[in-house]
């Protein structure tokens, strides 16, 4: 069996990594891979959402000394050009969910695409292999539990309601982040 390290200290991000991956499975098993995880500081460089998620993995694989997931998540804007992108972490810490809806005030266009992308590294100085998974929604005001990023602002395309208000099974159907981890379970199944 071989160890692969997901990189997280995100309890949130963890829980919903293992019942997307790896079917609820308690054991966090898939194929022949034990997923473990390990809360690491990593560099994040400025970039697209592919080059900082590449860093992430290569600097993760050097550090842990075998093979990792890492995890990028980007909320972006069409009125903004993409924006914030890979930067909504510190939007939110800085600004808050009420800040990140004002920037948007004087657009007429409150479309939003959340973009998650995993990066794969066999081990230190191994190719990098990404996931990607999008979806499409709008920018709402903030409805729901406020616990997990900007899901209570987030409302994908087809819904009434924001991630923030939608049961973990449903949100894991629909998410990006269940996109992206589809492409990484068919991966890993494989190899």
């Amino acid at each position: 069996m071989n160890t692969l390290t997901f990189v997280t200290g995100n309890a949130n991000k963890l829980r919903e990594v293992k019942a997307i991956l790896c079917d609820g499975n308690e054991d966090a098993v898939i194929g022949n891979w034990n997923i473990t995880n390990k809360a690491v500081d990593l560099d994040e460089i400025q970039g697209s959402v592919e080059e900082v998620t590449r860093h992430k993995a290569e600097q993760a694989a050097k550090l842990i000394g075998n093979a990792v997931l890492v995890e990028d998540t980007c909320l972006c804007f069409e009125s903004l050009g993409g924006l914030p992108g890979p930067y909504i972490k510190w939007f939110v810490k800085n600004v808050g969910l009420d800040g990140i809806n004002k920037m948007l005030d004087g657009f007429d266009n409150r479309k939003a695409y959340a973009i998650t992308t995993f990066g794969f590294c066999s081990g230190p100085g191994c190719e990098v292999l990404l996931f990607q998974g999008i979806t499409n929604g709008e920018i709402v005001s903030q409805k729901g539990n406020t616990g997990f990023g900007w899901d209570a602002i987030f409302q994908p395309d087809g819904f009434d309601r924001t991630y923030a208000e939608m049961a973990g099974i449903e949100k894991n159907r629909i998410s990006q982040r269940s996109k992206a981890l589809a492409k990484v379970k068919e991966f890993l199944e494989k190899v």
